[in-house]
């Protein structure tokens, strides 16, 4: 019940930084960044895993594709974010975040099940996945936003 609730109160600071908590000290700006990107792989990871266990239930899914493909898939984005907080923890500021940035951008992507079929065709624990997945996505990607502001800003300054 105790790391519930410590996981439960990073998130919450992943949140208010995610919508623009300028007192935050740049430490928990960090660690917020670290805990939003894991929460979000997470996400990640249930929303491929269940569309890997249930690809032929998920509507219009190209038959072609495979459980393989799936997990090799998520296996790759997640690599890219991996790298990015990698950079960013080595004092790679900006690469890193401009990759934890489009690694986050990807997350955006389990919107597209909808173009395949419309929401009332997929199932609770569908919409669930897909959802949880985007919801982090944007957060993480928000946040990797008002951390780089502050350098843009900063390198465009005479």
């Amino acid at each position: 019940m105790t790391s519930r609730l410590a996981l439960l109160g990073f998130a919450i600071d992943g949140l208010r930084i995610c919508v623009g908590n300028e007192t935050r000290q740049p430490m928990i700006r960090r660690n917020a960044l670290a805990v939003l990107g894991l929460l979000y792989a997470a996400a990640s990871l249930i929303h491929f895993a269940h569309n890997a266990e249930y690809l032929n239930a998920y509507p219009n899914l190209p038959a072609w594709l495979t459980q393989y493909e799936v997990y090799g898939a998520w296996l790759c984005i997640t690599a890219i974010g991996v790298l990015g907080y990698t950079l960013h923890h080595r004092g790679r500021t900006m690469p890193g975040l401009l990759l934890i940035g489009v690694y986050a951008a990807i997350g955006l992507d389990g919107l597209l099940h909808y173009g395949r079929a419309p929401f009332a065709d997929h199932t609770a624990a569908m919409n669930a996945t897909i959802q949880f997945e985007v919801a982090l996505a944007a957060c993480l990607l928000l946040t990797v936003a008002t951390l780089i502001v502050p350098h843009v800003k900063t390198k465009g300054t005479p």
